[in-house]
């Protein structure tokens, strides 16, 4: 009876607020204040609605930093929900093309301001960097990549990708890493799923760095985040525990 409730609840209202953020998006296509808006407003409707919790720890002087690139783990589907609210003004995300595809969803994606790679295209992705650092430059924005560039679907904080920190290095902004705590615990047919944590770590400066400092830069990124994903992971349990 929950899983039904859930997927009915979750196909209607995602209906509904992708539908009016397009006709709103249409109004004016393609700004990146509008990525937080509807990211913010996913977490606030889906996170009652799946019975999540979520402690949301945000960098306190991170409104402040100017355009940077964040970093953060990607676990599943659920990473749109737990994670929104960590998600700052003026920053887009990296995708796949084809998210575009999506009926309803991918138009909304495009539409708030959101860079689309091609990743079949090996030419064209070998420019995603370039593609980054003049959005980065261009618009003033700051820019959310998940570099292990898959879902680690509860493996673990899996290798990572040096796109992420060429990227930043190149555009000569900080990095910011986010580590979110395990969602592979959450069930549709669990009516309580319990507490999950986000937390922004502190930004990584990158202004006296050259590309061939990014794989270190990348070490130093994974080193951090794995062993505050561990701690976060054990909070989170012990939250869970309580219950």
């Amino acid at each position: 009876m929950v899983f039904l409730f859930r997927l009915i609840s979750v196909v209607i209202i995602g209906i509904i607020i992708c539908v009016l953020g397009i006709i709103f998006c249409l109004l004016n296509p393609r700004n990146p204040k509008n990525v937080a808006r509807f990211a913010h407003l996913f977490g606030f409707v889906f996170k009652p609605i799946m019975g999540i919790k979520v402690d949301t720890r945000i960098y306190p002087d991170i409104d402040k930093l100017g355009s940077c690139v964040y970093i953060a783990n990607h676990q599943d589907n659920y990473d749109v929900i737990v994670a929104a609210n960590v998600l700052q003004p003026k920053t887009v995300t990296v995708g796949k093309k084809s998210l575009a595809w999506i009926p309803f969803f991918g138009q909304l994606y495009y539409l708030t301001g959101n860079i689309l790679i091609d990743r079949d295209n090996k030419s064209k992705a070998r420019n995603t960097i370039g593609k980054v650092v003049n959005e980065i430059k261009k618009r003033g924005i700051s820019i959310w990549m998940f570099p292990e560039g898959t879902r680690s679907r509860g493996r673990g904080l899996l290798p990572f990708k040096t796109g992420a920190f060429k990227a930043a290095i190149a555009a000569g902004v900080p990095i910011v890493p986010i580590c979110v705590s395990q969602t592979n615990d959450i069930k549709l047919n669990r009516l309580n799923n319990g507490h999950m944590i986000v937390e922004m770590l502190e930004p990584i400066e990158t202004k006296n760095l050259c590309k061939e400092d990014a794989r270190a830069l990348m070490e130093q990124c994974y080193t951090k985040m794995a062993n505050k994903i561990a701690q976060i992971n054990d909070e989170a349990k012990q939250l869970n525990n309580q219950k």
